[in-house]
């Protein structure tokens, strides 16, 4: 994922968020609705959760250190994996809370036009963060659909702001459902069930960014394509007769660490061995930038377990366990 593009969505987001909270509030205090109370405090919410994601970015940047020799890149999974509460907490149950008093206790909207019209302006300001968010997206999600995108991203930046930006947009749509209907029918109950309706969608959209983002902090592998390219490129290593096994592991959304149990020529002197894991490294680090941590163990497999590499010829070679050192 593009660090500068992550960053431009969270900022486009921040930015109409903060915004938007302002004048949704302003709009609560003179209609009294409970819909706009409700959006006025997602939108405050979602601004946290932007600020989350700057400090988790920023935190991330620190340079590895005694007590920390991977470095910091898991405090961006720790900034995602807050969203999801934060989300959960303030904007989902508070929403919740307020649908369900109002629907118990309705009262007439003092002036639903004002309200009508901060709700457009709203869905405006939404819209082109969703659109940021998609542009930078889009170039890095290639051919897998957008809910592909969401479940494989290793970077819980863009995600995150797609998703709120989409709850956002959906739960904008209800609350000025739920006005319009009041003004329509002339029952405020219709002003509650947008609220509880609103607080719902933040609870779904809340367990999705926290399952997805605790994933990425119990910790990743590469996706599928990178741990093929990665054996590509040891295959067509100089001296690399095999790859035994490859392990992978996400650092951060930008650092992976890559292990592999690597077969050799079985008459290479000492100094050609670490010749050749050396070149294997370089190629590897000009192929997958993010590989910031590569250890190779090299291993000569017993020709009983010899998988020969397609082109190669067969070379007496000795086995490893298979399990990691």
């Amino acid at each position: 994922m593009s660090t500068e593009g992550g960053t431009k969505a969270v900022l486009a987001a921040l930015t109409a968020n903060l915004g938007i909270a302002v004048a949704k509030f302003v709009a609560f205090l003179i209609t009294r609705s409970s819909s706009m109370l409700a959006e006025s405090i997602h939108s405050v919410a979602d601004s946290g959760n932007q600020a989350l994601l700057l400090l988790g970015k920023r935190r991330a940047t620190r340079p590895a250190d005694e007590e920390h020799p991977f470095g910091y890149g898991r405090s961006r999974y720790i900034a995602g994996f807050l969203v999801g509460i934060v989300l959960f907490s303030v904007g989902g149950l508070f929403s919740v809370h307020e649908g369900v008093a109002k629907l118990r206790h309705p009262h007439q909207l003092d002036s639903a036009a004002v309200a009508v019209v901060v709700l457009l302006v709203a869905i405006g300001l939404e819209g082109f963060s969703f659109r940021t968010a998609i542009r930078e997206a889009r170039h890095l999600k290639g051919d897998a659909s957008w809910w592909g995108f969401v479940r494989g991203a290793r970077a819980p930046e863009l995600p995150v702001v797609l998703l709120e930006d989409l709850a956002a947009l959906v739960g904008l749509a209800l609350a000025l459902g739920g006005v319009g209907l009041t003004v329509v029918t002339d029952d405020p109950v219709w002003d509650g069930a947008g609220t509880l309706a609103i607080g719902i969608l933040l609870l779904v959209v809340a367990v999705i960014v926290a399952v997805e983002t605790q994933a990425m902090l119990v910790g990743e592998a590469a996706t599928p394509a990178m741990v093929a390219t990665i054996r590509g490129v040891l295959v067509g290593s100089p001296h690399i007769t095999q790859v035994i096994h490859v392990r992978t592991l996400h650092l951060g959304p930008d650092e992976l660490l890559v292990a592999a149990k690597i077969g050799l020529d079985v008459e290479l002197t000492v100094p050609a061995v670490a010749r050749a894991i050396d070149d294997a490294e370089a190629r590897l680090r000009a192929a997958v930038p993010i590989a910031c941590r590569i250890y190779l163990e090299p291993d000569i497999p017993h020709q009983r377990e010899q998988q020969p590499i397609a082109g190669r010829p067969e070379s007496p070679r000795v086995a490893g366990t298979g399990g990691p050192h």
